[in-house]
């Protein structure tokens, strides 16, 4: 069975954020794997995926607008303090 696609997603740097940052969340086990549906931590996937974000923000830099700036910051800084809390836990 193939996965849906809604039609209304937009292809854009907030859509690219949120499918690194569910990939991230979910490894550190803040949601449940949807194929599973159980609740699964792997620090090693989830430090991937935040460091996928800063290389995006990095490589950006200076061709985002302020919000895109402000999104991508704030999904970083949450994800790095959920890892630390995850990392300190296990």
């Amino acid at each position: 069975m193939e996965p849906t696609i809604d039609k209304n997603i937009e292809a854009n740097l907030s859509t690219l954020v949120l499918s690194i940052a569910s990939s991230a969340a979910m490894s550190l086990g803040l949601a449940p794997n949807p194929q599973t549906n159980k609740k699964e931590i792997n620090l090693e996937v989830a430090k991937f995926n935040i460091d996928l974000l800063v290389v995006l923000k990095e490589k950006t830099s200076g061709n985002t607008t302020a919000d895109e700036d402000k999104f991508l910051a704030h999904i970083i800084s949450d994800l790095q303090m959920k890892y630390l809390q995850a990392n300190k836990t296990s």
